[in-house]
Order: structure tokens, then C-alpha cells, then sequence
């Protein structure tokens, strides 16, 4: 069974070693944390990512983004982040949710299961009345797994697609 948990201290270890796996940048998804150390990780990135869920100390020009955790029973497996409202470097750019999967998880599904359990809480953040999403043109298993879970291309440019999921159509 597939869960989301928001970024916590309890879980500290597991999120820590999942997050280290993240490359610093792979089709998109960024990962600020690269390098970090276990100490840096507890004292620094996850209070950052908790700040920034709860809309504190953000950069200029930075909105509230909350960051979850996809388990599958006790290891995590995908990270999704969504991003509360949209300002204008978020419209042309990652939308409101960006996620990575484990590569050794990849092509089980996980992303569609993730992204729908992601879209669940969207909807009751994201006071937009479509979600945007993007993924490179190169990323095909990306967009499949957007247009899956009710996404429509809005638009595209030389490097990415803009993906667009209209609130009313998720499941209430």
C-alpha cells in the first residue's frame, strides 16, 4: 500500500537516506539538498522544508511549498512536492507539483499512484482551478503518467510540455 507522509522529523533517517539518492538535477526535478550530511540534513534541510510548508522563511520571489514522501509499506520510495499557489516564475516554469521516483521503482506504476495521492491533497491546497504541471520532451514516462492521471497538454515549447489537470475532474 502506497502512502504520503509530509516531511517530518520521525521519520529523519529514511527521508535522509532517500533524499541523498536524488541527483542534483535529473529531468527537471531539482534536488537543493544534494551532498548534504546526516547533520546538515537535521539541522538545516528537513527544518527548511518544514518552514517552508508553513509558508516561513522563504526566499523572495518563493511560495509555500510543502514536501512529501511516497511510502510503500516502510520505505520511501518517490518524493512529490506541491507548491500552494502559483506566482509568475511558476506558470512557464514547474507549475504547482514536481516529483521524483527511485530509479529501482521506476515503471511499476508508482508514479501515476503517486501523483494521484498527491493530487488529492492539491486540491485542498491550491486555490487555482487547474493544477500545472511540466515535464521535459525528453521525459516521455513523465508526461504518460500526467496525462494519466487527467492532465491535457496546454502548450509547449522547445524543451518541455506544460501539463494542465482541472480541479473540478479530480475526485472528490
Amino acid at each position: 500500500m502506497l502512502t504520503l507522509k509530509e516531511a517530518n522529523f520521525q521519520d529523519i533517517q529514511k527521508e535522509y537516506d532517500f533524499v541523498r539518492e536524488i541527483p542534483e538535477n535529473e529531468n527537471g526535478f531539482t534536488n537543493a539538498y544534494f551532498g548534504a550530511s546526516f547533520d546538515e540534513f537535521a539541522h538545516f534541510c528537513l527544518p527548511q522544508m518544514i518552514a517552508w510548508s508553513e509558508g516561513r522563511d522563504l526566499p523572495n520571489g518563493f511560495v509555500p511549498e510543502t514536501f512529501y514522501f511516497l511510502w510503500e509499506k516502510d520505505e520511501i520510495v518517490g518524493q512529490f512536492r506541491i507548491r500552494h499557489y502559483l506566482c509568475p516564475s511558476l506558470i512557464e516554469g514547474g507549475g504547482h507539483i514536481g516529483y521524483f521516483i527511485r530509479k529501482d521503482k521506476r515503471n511499476r506504476g508508482l508514479g501515476k499512484k503517486g501523483l494521484l495521492l498527491t493530487l488529492e491533497k492539491a486540491r485542498e491546497i491550491i486555490p487555482e482551478d487547474e493544477i500545472y504541471l511540466r515535464t521535459l520532451k525528453d521525459n516521455p514516462a513523465s508526461l504518460r503518467v500526467m496525462l494519466s492521471a487527467g492532465g491535457c497538454i496546454h502548450h509547449e515549447d522547445g524543451e518541455h510540455y506544460y501539463v494542465r489537470i482541472q480541479k473540478q475532474k479530480l475526485a472528490q
